[in-house]
């Protein structure tokens, strides 16, 4: 077998080479969410948000039999955080649903239509006055039982952490493996519209009080990119990653109205900072992704949904950003290796010639892949997606370019210290600390519109 550290850095650097459009030897077998590897070793979901070994032995075996496979990423749920403050938004396999189920997540108005002054007067305090108690049950229970729920719901956000942790440390170095994207962030018109207002509330609200809407958007951008920047890998090696749930539903004019100036914004602070981008152009986007054309080249990996179209998609913007996407999953589930290796070719042989493509499914590999014909998409690759076997990919450099901008903090260190009469010893022993958690618990209160 070959060596763990040297097996991570040809992989990390093929990815990072890929989404670049920089040269490397080969396609990366680099999907997004591999939902496959949640299965495949027979675990039901249920065990996979609840038991963190569970979870990594599922991995574990699944890298065993595609070792091929040059990131990887599924879960990404710790369902005891979820219990402990008993959040409304998402229904779990085993315990609101059946074990073997995919979890769910369920819309509703928990921002009302009037306190939209609310949110852009004063973000945080919206969150813990407002919007908490409403999404999290156990915050609204009653005092006793709230202080617990908070104090539940800090220590388990610190435990899934640690989960996160131990995980990515694991495969990397027992078996090499790198991550297709770390941290995360909405677009702040998805921020209000998933967990806020939901869908009807916001398309009611984009003729109602667009204005409003508007300011809202704004607002939320820098909330989004901190918690990006909390939750991204600080060594910024990994894109961070951004699903995109509403512009399916957008004209071009309400997506370049409502949608585009506040997104744009939120991805170029965070390019701007030194990151990569991994966004999930859910459903059919091409009435809007010409767009990623006004942001950096080679910045923004774009998968590309079931209901798009990769191949206009190369030739409106894949020699500006990388794609991934173009085997349907209906193929993955339902088709034979055969035809799953004559499209993967048909994809290499015309818009994956010269590089600039991911082959995937759209968005992700489904659960209910047969193993068999993801076998037949890696040895595909394999075949015919080999550009220059004697290029030895290795990974960028660590922390190039960009700087972190200014954090924000419920309870500033400035503030605190001037509470006090003084520091008698070394302030930077307890500045450090005192910042770090409060952006933990800072992240924690965004967290729940994810």
């Amino acid at each position: 077998m070959e060596d763990p550290k040297d097996l991570f850095e040809q992989r990390l650097g093929r990815y990072q080479a890929a989404v670049a459009l920089e040269k490397t030897d080969r396609m990366p077998v680099a999907t997004g969410s591999n939902y496959l590897a949640e299965s495949y070793s027979g675990n039901t979901k249920q065990q996979t948000i609840y038991d963190p070994e569970k979870w990594l032995q599922a991995e574990a075996a699944f890298i065993r039999s595609f070792p091929e496979v040059d990131v990887l990423r599924n879960n990404r749920i710790y369902a005891p955080l979820f219990d402990a403050v008993g959040c409304r938004t998402y229904k779990l396999p085993g315990r609101d649903l059946p074990a073997k189920g995919q979890f769910q997540f369920l819309e509703a108005e928990y921002m009302k239509a009037d306190e939209y002054d609310l949110l852009i007067g004063d973000p945080t305090g919206f969150m813990l006055e407002v919007f908490l108690p409403r999404v999290l049950g156990e915050i609204s229970a009653g005092s006793k039982r709230a202080s617990v729920a908070l104090l539940k719901g800090g220590m388990a956000y610190m435990m899934m952490a640690d989960v996160m942790r131990k995980r990515s440390t694991a495969l990397q170095e027992q078996f090499g493996m790198p991550q297709p994207m770390t941290g995360a962030f909405l677009a702040p018109f998805d921020a209000i519209a998933d967990a806020m207002r939901g869908l009807h509330g916001i398309m009611m609200d984009m003729y109602r009080r667009p204005e409003k809407l508007i300011q809202a958007c704004d607002v939320l951008v820098d909330e989004m990119v901190q918690f990006a920047l909390t939750t991204a890998d600080p060594l910024k090696r990994y894109p961070i990653f951004v699903p995109t749930h509403k512009p399916m539903f957008l004209s071009p004019e309400q997506f370049e109205t409502f949608y585009w100036p506040s997104f744009k914004r939120t991805m170029e602070r965070l390019i701007g900072s030194g990151y990569t981008i991994r966004a999930y152009l859910e459903g059919d986007w091409h009435h809007h992704w010409s767009h990623m054309l006004e942001l950096p080249r080679g910045k923004v990996l774009c998968d590309i949904d079931n209901q798009g179209d990769i191949f206009k998609a190369k030739a409106d913007i894949g020699h500006h950003q990388c794609l991934s996407g173009g085997i349907p999953d209906s193929l993955f589930i339902l088709g034979k290796p055969v035809e799953i290796r004559e499209r993967v070719k048909l994809l290499c042989e015309t818009i994956g010639r010269d590089g600039g493509l991911l082959i995937n499914g759209g968005c992700n590999i489904p659960y209910d892949t047969r193993p068999e014909n993801y076998r037949a998409m890696i040895d595909a690759i394999l075949e015919f997606a080999t550009y220059d076997p004697d290029f030895r990919p290795a990974p960028k450099a660590v922390g190039e370019a960009g700087e972190r901008p200014p954090m924000k903090m419920v309870t500033p260190w400035k503030i605190w210290l001037e509470e006090r009469e003084g520091i008698l010893g070394e302030e930077s022993l307890i500045r450090l600390p005192y910042e770090r958690l409060e952006l933990l618990a800072y992240s924690w209160i965004w967290q729940w519109v994810m």
